[in-house]
């Protein structure tokens, strides 16, 4: 009877540790308090703010299109257009759909409880990396634009990002494999992740040998190849050509390589209502936001910010870029040649490097676009508080910077002069990032420290 008692007494005592440990941790505390304040936030909003109806009877018309048997991607359409976006984006509007019957209040509620979903990854990772004081957490839940943007637009971009931000807290995790796929089902959601794609990378290289950045990679295309797999086997052009075209996705990047494609006067025409519905380069002249030049150095200046942060700020203690590659190939070359040996190059990641590059490398998309549209926002709302505080502002500089950059986003319209500050509080954080000394990446074995130490 007694050791029946004391077996029964055991799991009492787990989960006594387990709360006591949560709340000895004032970060993970607070984090949990956050979470059911937001709640009750996201319930009151849905309950007495109007929803706004923008693209979401346009999303209903391309999923029931989809569900009543058309494969052909050039003739799913809505009252905004045709679809663009990748298969993943049909799947989850088709639950959605089955789940609420079309109807915006259930939808509405469907999207606050992914917007504390995604809240709560967000917390995970700012506790595990422990970069923000504890307080400094709640600006993660004071961003009026993002709240709406989940609940009152229900668009797409919530559930890329709340699976993108799935993915980089399984990377963080040093789940690389699970992380990869998680991307994958995001990007097939909306094509903005891909602006993450370089850091990972450099991130997957630092972290793994060859092979494991080739089987996820493998994995990574899987779960595009089995998503599109209808569409692909029935009219594969028309799917590639609209669901990952490159020139609308990022259309202030690679625009022009699309150019003979486009009539002229078409091209200016879309262009000028990007301009209008745009919150960043308000200020620009039309001849100049709708050129050709414009927008190449636009993709120069991302590319060259890119390769600048990558030498000398990421690949740092590997000796800059092109040594780390240099390196890389070396020690691929000598697995070739020691034909099957056990020896691994890999090596264990810090997490704040993790979330640095990957958070740093996004943002500098950010700043390089050429039109930034409200929703948009979400791309890197989450990621400000952690890059302001590897920055080596003084705090209230940081306040004063997030503030400030929330203030542009809810301006309705945007004007030349909230687009101005806009790009001038992005490049005053940008540059914050350059001036902070990089950390050393790796984890430190135990062995390697206690010989650092004789």
């Amino acid at each position: 009877m007694a050791l029946k008692t004391a077996r029964k007494q055991k799991p009492s005592r787990k989960s006594q540790s387990w709360a006591t440990k949560l709340f000895k941790n004032p970060k993970a505390a607070f984090a949990l308090v956050l979470i059911l304040a937001d709640a009750l936030l996201v319930a009151l909003i849905i309950s007495y703010v109007p929803y706004t109806k923008i693209d979401w009877d346009a999303y209903m018309s391309q999923v029931t299109g989809f569900l009543q048997g058309e494969r052909d991607y050039s003739n799913l359409k809505g009252d905004t257009g045709p679809l663009v976006y990748p298969a993943g984006f049909l799947y989850v509007y088709s639950a959605i759909q089955y789940v609420t019957g079309g109807e915006v209040y259930p939808a509405q509620i469907l999207f606050g409880i992914l917007y504390i979903i995604n809240l709560a990854i967000i917390l995970f990772i700012y506790v595990k990396t422990d970069v923000l004081p504890w307080w400094a957490l709640i600006l993660l839940s004071l961003s009026k634009r993002v709240h709406s943007i989940f609940v009152l637009r229900l668009f797409n971009d919530c559930f890329a990002m709340a699976l993108l931000h799935a993915a980089v807290a399984s990377v963080l995790c040093q789940h690389w494999h699970l992380g990869l796929v998680l991307f994958s089902g995001a990007v097939s959601i909306k094509m903005n992740v891909l602006l993450y794609a370089p850091s990972l990378l450099l991130l997957m290289l630092k972290a793994m040998d060859i092979r494991g950045v080739i089987s996820a990679l493998v994995g990574a295309a899987i779960v595009q190849i089995l998503l599109g797999l209808p569409f692909l086997l029935s009219y594969p052009i028309a799917y590639v050509s609209r669901a990952f075209n490159l020139g609308r996705v990022f259309i202030h990047f690679w625009y022009f390589l699309f150019e003979s494609i486009v009539q002229t006067f078409s091209k200016i025409i879309l262009c000028t209502s990007i301009l209008l519905l745009s919150v960043n380069f308000k200020f620009v002249p039309e001849p100049v936001f709708v050129s050709k030049q414009f927008a190449v150095s636009l993709l120069i200046t991302h590319l060259g910010l890119l390769a600048a942060f990558a030498h000398c700020k990421w690949c740092k203690h590997e000796g800059g870029l092109l040594n780390f590659l240099r390196a890389k190939v070396l020690s691929i070359k000598q697995t070739s040649l020691l034909s099957g040996s056990s020896a691994s190059s890999s090596k264990t990641l810090k997490g704040e490097h993790i979330m640095t590059t990957m958070f740093a490398g996004n943002f500098i998309g950010i700043l390089c676009a050429r039109s930034l549209h409200y929703q948009f926002y979400s791309w890197y709302f989450y990621s400000l508080p952690y890059l302001l505080w590897r920055t080596p502002f003084p705090t209230i500089l940081r306040l004063i910077l997030f503030i400030s950059v929330e203030f542009c986003w809810n301006v309705y319209p945007s004007n030349i002069y909230s687009s101005g500050l806009l790009l001038c509080l992005h490049s005053i954080i940008l540059w914050g990032l350059w001036a902070a000394p990089p950390e050393y990446p790796y984890m430190e074995n135990k062995s390697s420290s206690r010989e650092k130490h004789k």
